[in-house]
C-alpha cells in the first residue's frame, strides 16, 4: 500500500495509527475481538471463502495446519483486496474447486450480504466441508451500503439458522457484536471519517475496506484536528454505553458457529 499512500500524499502509518485506528472502528474491533473467541475451535485445513486480502489469518495460523484464501472472479478484480493479490485461489463464483469433504474448518465473514444466492454459497461451503467440520460466520444486521453494487442482504439470527439448516449444517451458536450505541456509534463514526474527512485510502492502507474499490480522494487533512477528538469520544462512549444500558434488539452483526451434518 505504500505507493497509495505516496499517491494521495498520506505519512507513512505508524503502529499507534493503527492502534488508534482500530480502536475508533467499532465494526472492525468488534469482529476481531469475536473471531478470537472462536478461533481456537478450528483445527485441520481451513478454508476462507471471500478471504479479501486474508486480515485474520494471523489469528487463525496458531489453530489450523493449513490456510486457504478464496475469492470470485468476477468481483474481487475491482476491489482494493485483489491490488494486495493476497488470494490463494480464485473461482468462479458457483462451484468451489475442491473435492467434497477436503476441509476441517471454514470461514466466512461479512461476505454472505454479497452473494446474490447465499444458500447456494452455504451449500456449496457445506459440500467442502469434512462430516462434523466447523463453519465460523459473520454476517451483518444493520451496516451501511458497501461494495455496491453488489450489496444484497442483511440476516438476523433466525435467518442465519434457517440457511444453514437448508445447506445441511446445524447450528452450534450465534452471538450479537455490539448493541444499539455500537451500531449509531459505528455509523456516526463512518460519516466522519470517510465522508468529512475522506480517509478511505487512509483505512484501506490500514487493510480495512478491502472489498471496495481502491479510494482515490485525498484526505481532508484539515478535518482531523476536530473529527479525530470526535470519533474517539463517540468509541469510548458507545463501549460504556453498550454496558450500562444494552439494547440487544440492535446489533451490527452477527457470528455463528455451525458443523456439517455427519
Amino acid at each position: 500500500m505504500k505507493p497509495l499512500q505516496r499517491l494521495l500524499g498520506m505519512p507513512p502509518i505508524s503502529r499507534a495509527a493503527r492502534r488508534a485506528a482500530d480502536y475508533v472502528d467499532l465494526q472492525w474491533s468488534l469482529t476481531i475481538s469475536a473471531l478470537k473467541r472462536v478461533a481456537p475451535q478450528a483445527h485441520g485445513r481451513l478454508i476462507d471463502v471471500g478471504c479479501g486480502h486474508k486480515p485474520y489469518v494471523d489469528i487463525f495460523t496458531p489453530y489450523v495446519d493449513e490456510y486457504i484464501g478464496v475469492e470470485r472472479e468476477d468481483t474481487f478484480a475491482h476491489t482494493n483486496a485483489q491490488v494486495q493479490g493476497e488470494a490463494d485461489v480464485i473461482y468462479d463464483g458457483e462451484r468451489l474447486p475442491f473435492p467434497d469433504a477436503s476441509f476441517d474448518t471454514a470461514l466466512n465473514v461479512q461476505v454472505l450480504e454479497h452473494t446474490p444466492a447465499p444458500l447456494e454459497l452455504l451449500t456449496e461451503i457445506a459440500r467442502v466441508l469434512k462430516p462434523g467440520g466447523l463453519l465460523i460466520l459473520m454476517a451483518p444486521f444493520s451496516f451501511r451500503l458497501h461494495e455496491e453494487p453488489h450489496d444484497y442482504f442483511r440476516y438476523s439470527p433466525y435467518g442465519l439458522r434457517h440457511l444453514c439448516e437448508r445447506a445441511g449444517l446445524d447450528m452450534c451458536s450465534v452471538e450479537p457484536m455490539g448493541a444499539l450505541w455500537s451500531v449509531m456509534g459505528h455509523k456516526l463514526n463512518s460519516y466522519l471519517g470517510l465522508s468529512v474527512a475522506r480517509m478511505g485510502g487512509v483505512a484501506q492502507s490500514l487493510q480495512k475496506l478491502g472489498h471496495e474499490p481502491t479510494k482515490q480522494q485525498s484526505p481532508r487533512f484539515w478535518t482531523l484536528p476536530i473529527v479525530v477528538p470526535a470519533m474517539f469520544w463517540v468509541a469510548t462512549s458507545s463501549r460504556v454505553l453498550d454496558r450500562i444500558i444494552p439494547d440487544s434488539a440492535e446489533t451490527l452483526s452477527f457470528i455463528a458457529t455451525a458443523k456439517r451434518r455427519a
